[in-house]
């Protein structure tokens, strides 16, 4: 059985208030928990099942939701795991003013610290934390875990390049990126800090994400697991798919392509790697 406790994170620097979703194992009865047309199984406020557990933040793609992962999520909590899912204000579905701004570089880290904070508050968890991103959070994860970003032109005031000072955490010990949008870490030496094991997992298929940009900007790591998943496209991570995204880019998957088929085998993959002795 999977809990879920609603957290609002006050996020003074942004002057924002960041909606935080705990999941983690109960024995409480489930009930239909809907969020927008995303529709989870849980027991509200449930009492936590289990000694100190390991915690997973999920960081959303660019004016996305973390719903869209729910899949992800309640695989995990059936493995033991505690899932933070982060709605990172200003680059959401419904609030995507900061989108492409280098103001949303430096919040999407700072999120990720608060919403561990708020966790290690609320539950009782081991030291080390997994985020999992996709698209944008894939460069949210690597900037939290040690990556030095750097603004791109068309985002700073004099059309040049700069430094992004984000807040790394040293909690943060492994990292699973999903189709990352990662081209603020193109500079040598951008990874050179992380402190963090790496997975990704890229779409054959993918025209937003391409396997060959992030395999190149990936360049100066080894990552502890990587593949190109044969026919994907860049969101074969998004599961279940809601409604009113089937026709949109979202809900859509080259030709071919199974992502329901898949699930399982990314869940498997994912389980596999964060069960992993940290080196």
């Amino acid at each position: 059985m999977i809990g879920i406790r609603a957290l609002q994170i006050a996020d003074a620097a942004q002057g924002a208030t960041v909606p935080v979703h705990l999941l983690y194992p109960t024995t409480a009865a489930e009930s239909p928990q809907q969020f927008g047309p995303w529709e989870v199984s849980a027991a509200r406020d449930a009492p936590i099942v289990g000694g100190s557990l390991s915690l997973v933040v999920i960081s959303h793609g660019t004016g996305g939701t973390p719903w869209g992962y729910a899949g992800i999520a309640q695989h995990l909590v059936e493995h033991g795991f505690a899932v933070a899912m982060i709605t990172h204000a200003g680059n959401t579905r419904g609030d995507d003013a900061l989108a492409h701004t280098a103001a949303n570089l430096v919040n999407r880290p700072r999120h990720v610290r608060l919403a561990i904070d708020a966790a290690f508050a609320a539950l009782p968890l081991h030291a080390d934390v997994a985020v999992i991103g996709h698209s944008m959070g894939g460069y949210t994860a690597l900037a939290v875990a040690g990556g030095k970003p750097m603004a791109l032109p068309d985002q700073t005031p004099d059309g040049v390049a700069h430094p992004v000072d984000v807040e790394h955490d040293p909690r943060v010990r492994k990292v699973a990126l999903l189709a990352p949008a990662i081209p603020w870490l193109m500079a040598p030496g951008a990874l050179a800090s992380l402190h963090a094991q790496v997975f990704v997992r890229t779409g054959e298929r993918d025209d937003i994400t391409r396997p060959d940009f992030v395999a190149a900007v990936l360049r100066e790591i080894t990552p502890a697991d990587s593949k190109v998943v044969p026919g994907a496209g860049h969101f074969f991570c998004v599961f279940p798919i809601a409604r009113h995204l089937a026709s949109l880019p979202p809900g859509q998957d080259p030709p071919g392509f199974d992502r329901a088929a898949y699930q399982p085998t990314l869940h498997a993959d994912l389980v596999a790697f964060l069960t992993r002795p940290n080196g």
